[in-house]
């Protein structure tokens, strides 16, 4: 990545850290983050991640055989608010793959504290939205990064 590009964020172990600064259009008339925005952070930790392990969601889509992501199931704990000007990490992990779909956990802190917790549940598709195998080589690219089995 050159100087002049957007960081990606960097990984600690098996987890991907992401900084977000909170800016006043984040938001709400209080000085409170708006609670959909958090879901944008926890969609740049994913896509961030992916990046950082060479996986490059544009190239995904000029395969030959195209695939994307889409967002099957999300639970998001809402434990504290995040205001103007707070620093925030966005910590994300890629805990397994199962046939088409990716179980992911996330995080979003301020410091120690905990603002805001995901179970994310993705799935690979192809461009009529069937599901699909993700590509040969992610999978492998992921895998060391994964949750250990017991």
């Amino acid at each position: 990545m050159s100087e002049t590009e957007p960081s990606a964020g960097w990984l600690v172990g098996r987890e991907h850290q992401l900084p977000v600064r909170i800016y006043y259009e984040d938001t709400d008339f209080t000085g409170v983050v708006y609670h959909a925005n958090y879901l944008r952070y926890f969609e740049r930790g994913r896509s961030d991640f992916f990046r950082l392990v060479g996986v490059s969601h544009s190239a995904l889509l000029e395969r030959p055989d195209p695939a994307a992501f889409t967002i099957v199931r999300m639970t998001v704990d809402f434990k504290r608010a995040a205001r103007i000007d707070d620093a925030l990490l966005v910590r994300t992990t890629y805990d397994s793959a199962k046939g088409p779909r990716l179980f992911i956990s996330q995080r979003i802190t301020r410091g120690e504290e905990l603002i805001a917790a995901a179970q994310v549940e993705a799935a690979c598709i192809d461009l009529k939205g069937r599901a699909r195998k993700p590509p040969p080589g992610m999978a492998e690219a992921l895998a060391p990064l994964f949750t250990p089995s017991p």
